[in-house]
């Protein structure tokens, strides 16, 4: 059994590698049971702490399980808010193959199924992307944005601006240009593609601040309580999610406008399966407006562990 670092992660998960074996996966035979979900009771901090429970498996292949935590408040203990490990068996014997760093895991796959549903969603012409959020997964967001549209500007913004000109200088090897703003509104005119990833349970974005023909990468929110984006970006948009099941539940940016009977679930284009597959032909205007949301999927998980194991074995 391996122990497999975040860094050996980082180096087998290269995103054009990563986004192809996801965009091949959602159109293969995986099982992925509904992922447990537990909020645990957390005195003295300002939000429970939340344990997830990632299974999936492919037979007479690999399973695996990602066993993460998050915990909202890390940041004031100098500690990731998501934490946890990635579990990988050999399904023939049921031995247990490796062990991976599951953040880092986390944070490559989510990236990268938002670029898979930026090739589908965003114009082909787009160069301007803009991040809202400076948390581990921005700096990925940026990398795999730009391994799929001609990225020429990025524009970063969060609660901190010191924060978001260190994820500036985390992407200076890309030679785009990057630059940390303060403005949220008036930048959100000038993006193309905007991309949010935070755990705000308050909207960010404002669908009166959109412009025809953007695209919008909604990846935070994970809880019911959670949103990014306001009731008017929804009615304005075209809605995409990863997982159908999963995003009608588990993402306050959907579950409350649903419950408000602002939209309805029929009001959902469709999801990566549907999109990966061609069962889904989404032949976009100049004019439309997009909103694919992340909650994540065990799916992305087992083919970047599967990645990562064969890259370990070879680097042997």
């Amino acid at each position: 059994m391996k122990i497999i670092t975040a860094d050996t992660v980082n180096k087998a998960l290269s995103f054009p590698k990563l986004i192809n074996g996801l965009q091949k996966a959602f159109t293969e035979n995986i099982t992925v049971p509904p992922r447990l979900h537990f909020d645990i009771e957390n005195p003295g901090a300002s939000r429970e702490t939340t344990l997830l429970m990632m299974p999936a498996w492919q037979a007479g292949d690999v399973a695996g399980i990602k066993l993460v935590t998050v915990a909202p408040d890390n940041h004031q203990h100098q500690l990731p808010s998501i934490q946890g490990t990635y579990l990988l068996f050999d399904v023939k014997t049921g031995s247990l193959k490796a062990t991976m760093d599951a953040p880092t895991l986390t944070a490559k796959r989510t990236a990268a199924a938002s670029a898979l549903a930026s090739k589908f969603l965003s114009r082909e012409n787009s160069e301007t992307l803009l991040i809202v959020g400076t948390g581990t997964l921005s700096s990925q967001l940026i990398q795999a944005h730009a391994s799929v549209r001609q990225i020429k500007t990025v524009y970063v913004w969060g609660r901190s601006l010191a924060k978001a000109e260190l994820i500036c200088q985390q992407v200076k090897h890309l030679n785009i240009k990057c630059e940390a703003i303060e403005n949220l509104q008036e930048y959100v005119a000038k993006a193309d593609i905007i991309s949010c990833a935070t755990l705000s349970t308050e909207p960010l974005v404002f669908g009166e601040w959109l412009k025809a023909g953007q695209h919008l990468d909604m990846v935070g929110a994970y809880r019911p309580d959670m949103r990014e984006m306001d009731d008017e970006c929804l009615i304005r948009a075209k809605i995409f999610v990863d997982n159908m099941e999963s995003a009608l539940r588990e993402t306050g940016d959907l579950a409350i406008p649903i419950a408000n009977q602002v939209i309805s679930a029929q009001d959902i284009k469709a999801d990566l399966f549907s999109l990966c597959s061609g069962k889904t032909l989404f032949e976009r205007k100049l004019e439309d407006i997009t909103i694919f949301k992340s909650v994540g999927h065990a799916l992305e998980d087992l083919v970047a562990a599967k990645i990562v194991a064969d890259f370990s074995n070879n680097e042997e």
